[in-house]
């Protein structure tokens, strides 16, 4: 008998990240946009992608958003269904995911919607201004250093080890999009595409310039395209980790070829006018 390799054996095993399984969505108009330049909120989709977005959240441990979208937009970043969150409560989770930010400088009011809403949130900032945010947000959020200058992989693998947040969903803003998308933290991509030009300049916009690793040597894989009322929704896998059950999945599966349509239902158990401005998402 020929003995076992067991070394060689491992390096065919593949790993799994130590942060959490990391779905990334957003709104863009059809010129990129995430937002205009008007200081208004702009509506990049309707009550269809709303629901959808919803059910994501439902499915989700943690919602992440930078400092800036929470001074822009004052978002609740809490599920709207009343039949979702119950069913969450049902599971023996929290009725809403905890919520998550992100700051170099800790210049957020205490008083913002992230703060007051059910649930004590986490802001990771930088290690300089460690004493002075929680100081300033320490009643309000667990405050906890990330960093100088703040790492959102050491934040993600925090999640993960310490907060036990097995899914995140990354709404935004534009920073923590590109930062996400540009340092290979993501596994999906979910684009919901408004049918209107924005056309400003002075326009926040998805995909701000940097190294991206999914470039045309090595490109995203389109799970499926959809139209939700006037929108369309693409949906990209970054790489072959296996899906959480939890989120949601038709949606997702039934454009795929079918042995791959297959093999993530096996995988599962399952046979089952929104905003992201400059710095984020939806309310």
């Amino acid at each position: 008998m020929q003995p076992v390799n067991h070394c060689l054996l491992a390096s065919k095993v593949p790993s799994v990240p130590r942060r959490p399984y990391t779905l990334v969505s957003c709104a863009v108009s059809a010129d990129g946009c995430l937002d205009d330049a008007s200081g208004d909120r702009l509506i990049l989709s309707g009550p269809e992608d709303l629901d959808e977005v919803d059910e994501l959240r439902a499915a989700a441990d943690a919602i992440l958003v930078g400092a800036g979208t929470i001074r822009a937009d004052n978002p609740r970043l809490l599920i709207r269904s009343p039949r979702r969150s119950a069913a969450r409560q049902a599971r023996g989770q929290p009725p809403h995911p905890l919520r998550v930010t992100l700051t170099a400088t800790a210049g957020l009011d205490p008083a913002a919607h992230f703060f007051t809403g059910p649930g004590t949130p986490l802001v990771y900032c930088a290690t300089p201004v460690l004493a002075a945010a929680t100081d300033r947000l320490g009643r309000a959020a667990v405050v906890i250093g990330a960093g100088d200058p703040p790492s959102l992989r050491d934040v993600l693998q925090d999640l993960y080890s310490e907060r036990k947040v097995a899914t995140l969903l990354v709404e935004g803003g534009a920073r923590i999009l590109r930062d996400t998308l540009a340092a290979d933290l993501a596994d999906e991509l979910r684009l919901a595409v408004a049918p209107f030009f924005v056309g400003s300049p002075d326009a926040p916009r998805f995909g701000l310039p940097a190294a991206y690793p999914h470039g045309a040597a090595r490109p995203l894989r389109l799970a499926s395209a959809r139209r939700l009322g006037d929108v369309a929704v693409l949906h990209y896998f970054f790489g072959n980790r296996e899906r959480p059950a939890s989120l949601p999945l038709w949606p997702h599966v039934l454009h795929l070829p079918s042995q791959e349509r297959t093999a993530l239902l096996n995988r599962s158990g399952s046979s089952t006018g929104r905003k992201c401005p400059a710095s984020a998402a939806r309310t």
